[in-house]
């Protein structure tokens, strides 16, 4: 059930905000019939912006997967010590902005814990919104993406507000409607020190008017408890995020012993339905691959998803062949493409109703061969 968000009062006032989720229709088959509020063809979704050339999490990556098809910008939110979300991949961010050549911020290097893992570096959460504007973004992945650290040093860590000022002016200038895919990072970490992160998003999609369904926004997260609150007090889609391995946090820090792989069966798909819209899965929760990377057989997933009514977007799809199964690299460069057109023929025909991508470019290409249904 959908209900006001006064039912949890201000102090835990939650997401405000949804649009339908855009949905392809399945390949003939049971779970084609199974499906509700289908479209005619799978959402492409510029995962951190177009990440595969221009850094991630910046105005430039996202402007730049907008430019080349992208139905929807995923920025993931973290916190800032004053309680502005930025959109970072994790709250740590010595490998995404230039902090650790900062010598005036040298003593904010610090190790905590999150989500039970220890880390070490900087943290945005130490950092107010004017220190970190200071900073400038890099290449998390030099190594591999060479040519995108050309790029470092010239773009600032944008706010969740200028993502959404990007997606609605760009939506103006193309005539087509530019989504936004937030994922709240860490919640129950966030939540523990007292920075929350769903009040201020709440407030922001209050500010911006995305306040019904009908506002391009879907909300994400790897953990449960925050969905499932949010389904009770808000109506709005809801998708939940599900790895190959591991649990959601909150299951740890609950002592529920369930794993993404119990969520991902028909009985946890049901579970999901109570409260969620669609999942988000690893791409090896879909078509799983053998110890050597090559390509198994695909499993039910989708198929059992759909008869919960649930879409299913998959992530994530990189044309880099390190990123690729075995089957679909070209050479032996790992740092080169491989065959990404082929895998997203693969999950396209399975009937999948989205993709996270680094490239959206290729998943558009990809995606234009798809006959209309």
């Amino acid at each position: 059930m959908r209900r006001s968000l006064s039912a949890l009062g201000v102090s835990v006032a939650l997401l405000a905000a949804a649009v339908a989720v855009p949905t392809v229709a399945a390949s003939a088959g049971p779970a084609h019939q199974d499906r509700a509020h289908a479209t005619d063809r799978p959402i492409v979704i510029g995962h951190r912006g177009a990440s595969g050339y221009r850094p991630e999490h910046t105005l430039e990556a996202y402007r730049l997967a907008i430019r080349q098809g992208a139905d929807y910008i995923e920025p993931d939110l973290v916190s800032t010590l004053d309680g502005v979300l930025v959109a970072r991949h994790e709250n740590e961010i010595s490998g995404t902005t230039d902090v650790a050549d900062r010598p005036e911020f040298a003593d904010r290097r610090t190790t905590k814990t999150i989500d039970g893992v220890t880390v070490t570096g900087w943290f945005t959460e130490d950092f107010t919104l004017a220190e970190l504007r200071t900073l400038r973004a890099k290449e998390r992945l030099p190594q591999v993406r060479v040519t995108n650290t050309a790029f470092d040093g010239r773009f600032q860590v944008p706010t969740l507000q200028e993502v959404i000022d990007l997606a609605r002016a760009e939506s103006r200038a193309r005539g087509r409607t530019i989504g936004v895919y937030p994922e709240t990072k860490h919640p129950t970490y966030f939540a523990s020190i007292g920075l929350a992160l769903e009040q201020p998003l709440v407030e922001v999609l209050r500010r911006n008017g995305w306040t019904r369904r009908s506002a391009p926004v879907i909300i994400q997260s790897f953990e449960t408890a925050n969905l499932r609150a949010l389904d009770r007090v808000i109506d709005v889609k809801l998708v939940q995020l599900l790895d190959a391995t591991g649990r959601p946090y909150d299951f740890t820090a609950a002592g529920d012993a369930r794993t993404y792989r119990d969520l991902a069966t028909p009985a946890g798909l049901r579970w999901i339905s109570r409260y969620a819209d669609g999942i988000g899965a690893n791409k090896n929760l879909i078509v799983p691959r053998d110890s050597a990377g090559r390509l198994l057989a695909p499993t039910t997933l989708i198929r059992d998803a759909h008869r919960q009514r649930l879409v299913v977007h998959a992530w994530t799809f990189r044309a880099e062949n390190m990123f690729l199964p075995a089957d679909l690299r070209i050479g032996t460069d790992p740092n080169a493409r491989g065959d990404i057109q082929a895998e997203y023929e693969l999950f396209y025909g399975l009937g999948l109703d989205g993709v996270f991508t680094d490239h959206p470019d290729t998943a558009v290409a990809a995606r234009s061969g798809l006959p209309r249904r």
